[in-house]
């Protein structure tokens, strides 16, 4: 794997640190975001998709960024679709 590091929430303290890379060997976003409440958490569990099933898969997790962010996530999705056009 090989992380490029994009951006880190610009409003960051010493314990906290929202980030986003990109993975340019998978042309994909690494976000690290807050852990979700229980509420959040069963509320993304309760949406459906029609053809889906409902619930977050054991290999997958919901984390919560700031919109404040917003810009570097644009950076990242931009980064990761130059490196799937490698």
């Amino acid at each position: 794997m090989s992380l490029r590091f994009i951006g880190i929430d610009p409003n960051t303290g010493q314990g906290e640190s929202p980030t986003v890379w990109v993975d340019d060997s998978k042309s994909e976003l690494v976000i690290q975001g807050w852990k979700p409440d229980t509420t959040t958490q069963a509320e993304c569990a309760a949406f459906t998709v029609p053809g889906h099933a409902v619930g977050i898969p054991d290999n997958e997790q919901v984390v919560r960024i700031p919109a404040r962010m917003v810009p570097i996530i644009r950076e990242a999705c931009d980064a990761a679709e130059r490196a799937e056009l490698c």
